[in-house]
């Protein structure tokens, strides 16, 4: 073979590599949704005639995961800038028991606006320790976890706080809106504007970039201070409204409510095809992967297995997506 025939073919092989990495790469990005669609059908055949794919059941699931699909969507945020939020759970316990103890004294508008003040003061005051004081954001939110959730159990001495008030239970709870579930009405409002936020806004674009590359960011002139601040404030506002739908639907308020939320949260957006080192997100990835736990854990209780090995189920998936995440 000629040089002159080397030279022509060298180039190929790289080439080659090229797309067979790209084809990886966009196969990748589908794995959540063809994970819904196998795992959907899985449930459907092994739990036929036990109402699964009802319509009911349907609506039931997506109710179930409003309250962690909220939170989901907006710690994409946080994560994509590479961050985190161990406090979410405990904000929402938090916010529900004082949106139903302001409804009580102030009334259904008094009760909502402490209740969004309460995700607020918290979230500002996680974005302000982590952006200005510099300590790590895993660290500052497991500290506010434990104050958050002992403060909320102490001030109600254990004991819900039930909500009286017809139409907070029907907006954030059991209620239709236009014909709609509220709770699901709430999830699709938080979604899109999470979504169009992420991908078309200056904002969103920085929160990717610090994510990416904080000094690249922050030599192109990004504020990576105001930004991280930012997206933990709104994180705590996500999960106030959280605590409120719970709220809503149970029709009281209780420290506890979201205790066990922040595995779902974390691998939902994970699972969801969000980098757990940041630079990498994507809202819609979230909303499926959460609503693919849910049907994961309504699958299971209708299997018959127990609450304790459904968190088996759920610490498995976290793992699993920890480890597709560095391989991307």
């Amino acid at each position: 073979m000629t040089e002159v025939e080397n030279a022509t073919l060298a180039p190929a092989a790289p080439e080659r590599s090229s797309r067979t990495q790209l084809r990886q790469l966009e196969w990748r990005e589908y794995v959540i949704y063809i994970a819904f669609v196998v795992i959907v059908v899985a449930f459907a055949v092994v739990l036929h005639g036990r109402g699964f794919v009802s319509s009911a059941n349907g609506l039931n699931i997506l109710r179930q995961t409003a309250p962690i699909t909220i939170m989901a969507v907006v710690m994409t945020f946080v994560i994509g800038a590479a961050e985190i939020d161990l406090s979410v759970g405990a904000t929402a316990g938090l916010a529900s028991v004082t949106t139903a103890v302001a409804i009580g004294h102030f009334g259904l508008v008094g009760g909502i606006a402490v209740g969004l003040l309460t995700g607020l003061v918290v979230g500002a005051a996680n974005g302000a320790i982590v952006a200005f004081a510099g300590i790590p954001s895993f660290l500052v939110t497991l500290g506010s976890l434990s104050i958050i959730f002992g403060a909320s159990q102490w001030a109600t001495n254990t004991l819900p706080v039930p909500i009286a008030d017809d139409t907070f239970n029907g907006v954030f709870g059991g209620g239709n809106i236009a014909g709609i579930p509220s709770m699901v009405v709430w999830t699709a409002i938080i979604a899109v504007i999470a979504h169009v936020g992420l991908r078309k806004t200056t904002f969103g674009r920085r929160v990717l970039a610090i994510g990416g590359n904080t000094e690249a960011a922050r030599f192109t002139g990004v504020n990576t201070k105001v930004v991280r601040f930012g997206v933990l404030t709104v994180m705590g506002l996500a999960a106030a409204l959280a605590g409120m739908l719970y709220a809503g639907r149970l029709q009281s308020g209780m420290f506890g409510i979201g205790q066990d939320d922040n595995l779902s949260v974390i691998a939902a957006v994970i699972l969801g095809g969000t980098s757990l080192f940041g630079g990498r997100a994507t809202v819609a990835g979230t909303v499926v992967a959460s609503v693919l736990i849910g049907v994961i854990n309504d699958g299971l209780i209708l299997l018959g297995l127990q609450y304790s090995q459904q968190l088996v189920v759920r610490g498995t998936i976290i793992i699993l997506a920890v480890a597709l995440s560095r391989r991307r």
